[in-house]
C-alpha cells in the first residue's frame, strides 16, 4: 500500500477531543488535523513526535488533511489510522501474502453475522472448504518491547469473542487476526492488565478453536504491507 499523494510531515502539539490533533508545520504553521482514531492511543501521541498526514481533495471536508503516522523519537513508525488495518489485510488476503488464508478464492469485507448483531471484517469460503470467519484488531499498544491488545477496556471486542466462539462451535473456521501497525513490536499478547475480562475470553475462545494469527506491519512514511507473522503468546 502506497500513500497517494504523498504523506506530509508536521510536529504534535496535542490530540484532544479524539478527533483532533494541532500540529506544527515545517513553516512555523500551526494547524488542526483530523484524527481517524477513538482508542486511547497510549504512547503513539507524544508531543514533539512527528506526525505524518494525508491531505483529502473533499472541499467539504472541515479538516481536509488526516493523521496517518507517527513517527517516535525512538525511530519507531505507528499506523494511528484503524483504517488501514482492514486495508492491508485486504490487499495481503488478494496477493495471498497470508499462507494461512491463501486457500480461499471468495473474499468479502463486511458481512453480517452473529447472534449480537456484528460484522466480520472478511468472510472468505472456497468450493470443498468451511466459510471462514476473520476479525482484524490493530495493535499499537508497546510496553517493555512488547505489544499488547487492547489499549482501553473493550466491550465490543469481547463482543467479537464471544461471536467468534459461536462460529468455530458451529464447525466454521473462526481467525482474530492481530495486525501490530507499531514497528517496534515483534511479540504481543492480550493485555490483561488493562482489559482482564477480554484476556479471560480470548483465552477461551483459543480452547474452543478459535485460530488466533498476528502479522507485522512495515511501515514507511512511503508505504506501508504486511510482512511477516510473529508471535502471539499468553501472559499469566
Amino acid at each position: 500500500m502506497e500513500f497517494h499523494p504523498p504523506l506530509q510531515p508536521a510536529t504534535l502539539i496535542k490530540r484532544y477531543k479524539r478527533f483532533l490533533a494541532d500540529v506544527t508545520l515545517p513553516n512555523g504553521e500551526e494547524i488542526t488535523i483530523h484524527c481517524a482514531n477513538t482508542g486511547a492511543m497510549t504512547g503513539c501521541a507524544t508531543p514533539g513526535d512527528t506526525v505524518w498526514y494525508s491531505t483529502s481533495d473533499n472541499a467539504k471536508r472541515k479538516y481536509p488533511h488526516s493523521w496517518e503516522l507517527t513517527q517516535t523519537t525512538q525511530g519507531h513508525f505507528i499506523c494511528i489510522n484503524t483504517l488501514r488495518a482492514n486495508q492491508l489485510v485486504a490487499e495481503a488476503l488478494t496477493g495471498k501474502c497470508i499462507p494461512e488464508l491463501s486457500d480461499y478464492s471468495k473474499i468479502k469485507p463486511e458481512v453480517k453475522y452473529g447472534t449480537e448483531n456484528s460484522r466480520i471484517d472478511f468472510l472468505l469460503s472456497h468450493d470443498g472448504l468451511p466459510d471462514c470467519f476473520i476479525e482484524v484488531k490493530s495493535v499499537t499498544l508497546l510496553e517493555n518491547e512488547h505489544g499488547f491488545f487492547p489499549d482501553a477496556v473493550t466491550l465490543r471486542g469481547q463482543k467479537h469473542l464471544r461471536e467468534l466462539m459461536h462460529i468455530a462451535k458451529e464447525g466454521k473456521r473462526a481467525i482474530l487476526l492481530f495486525v501490530a501497525l507499531h514497528t517496534g513490536i515483534h511479540v504481543a499478547s492480550a493485555a490483561a492488565h488493562i482489559d482482564k475480562k477480554y484476556a479471560q475470553l480470548l483465552e477461551e475462545a483459543r480452547q474452543g478453536g478459535v485460530e488466533v494469527l498476528c502479522y507485522q506491519a512495515d511501515i514507511t512514511a512511503q508505504q506501508m504491507s504486511l510482512s511477516k507473522q510473529i508471535s502471539f503468546t499468553s501472559i499469566k
